[in-house]
């Protein structure tokens, strides 16, 4: 019996699904792979790694299920992509229940924003307080440089001042504006004999160290992750609508492997008491 369009389908999306899938584990094992490679690197490697295996076992049995008729294997097919399904619908609106509140506060005069961590979502202030957890995100914001433009480039005071500053920069790479720091030159600031400031951010702060270990630099973390979960949730919505369609056709495609076995199986039958 000739293939029904939607087995064709499966194997065309899964074949896509498969081709896919080799990129991001051949960047999961380079990351993982580099000798050069730093520790927010390699900790990064393993969930793409398991990205990409996931994706290629599952667009494997797909392929094979609806291309070749195997029924068991269109049905474990169809278990991963359920429980995908839940996984990201769950996601999704976590994402979005745990990004609803805090912003940052406008300074008068600057053109960045400043932010306080306990502005922010309950569970991130949590994430981000857990030592472990700190220490592993300082170690990637130290990697990645993040202070590095304002180091290099110095720019003067107006410049500063005006400048529109990303969340991580503003709280990590320059003391608050309570403190009442006098600005020398990129990321060097001279500490106030006395200060009326309460923030404990101004007694933390270093040239050396900048505001690495700052409560401004963990909230300007989470107003990123914020930002960026929120973009997340918007391609989950739109990729769960996708998957949906997918997990709709496999299950036409589950019916036509059934219904075709089971004609065979009627026509073998036939032949024999036939004979």
């Amino acid at each position: 019996m000739a293939f029904r369009l939607s087995n064709n389908l499966i194997g065309i999306l899964n074949t896509i699904t498969f081709l896919l899938s080799v990129p991001i584990l051949g960047a999961g094992i380079w990351l993982a792979a580099r000798a050069d490679g730093t520790e927010c690197e390699r900790y990064f490697s393993a969930p793409i790694i398991a990205v990409g295996v996931f994706l290629m076992v599952v667009s494997i049995a797909g392929l094979i299920g609806a291309c070749c008729r195997v029924t068991w294997l269109l049905w474990v097919y169809l278990l991963a992509m359920f429980v995908l399904i839940v996984v990201l619908f769950c996601f999704t609106v976590f994402a979005f229940v745990v990004t609803n509140k805090g912003a940052g506060e406008a300074v008068s005069g600057r053109g960045y924003k400043e932010y306080r961590l306990g502005d922010y979502n309950n569970w991130l202030q949590k994430r981000v307080e857990n030592s472990k957890n700190w220490n592993r995100i300082r170690s990637c914001l130290q990697d990645s440089k993040v202070c590095k433009s304002l180091q290099d480039d110095k720019p003067t005071l107006q410049q500063f001042i005006s400048s529109d500053l990303s969340p991580i920069q503003s709280g990590c790479c320059k003391p608050p504006t309570s403190c009442g720091f006098t600005y020398v030159g990129g990321t060097e600031w001279t500490k106030a004999t006395t200060t009326n400031s309460t923030d404990t951010d101004c007694q933390t702060w270093t040239n050396d160290g900048l505001c690495y270990n700052c409560q401004s630099c963990k909230a300007g973390v989470v107003a990123t992750l914020k930002r960026n979960w929120k973009r997340v949730g918007v391609v989950c919505i739109v990729f769960l609508v996708f998957i949906v369609i997918v997990y709709s056709i496999g299950c036409c495609a589950f019916r036509n492997n059934r219904k075709d076995n089971a004609y065979q199986s009627g026509w073998n039958g036939g032949r024999r008491g036939y004979a």
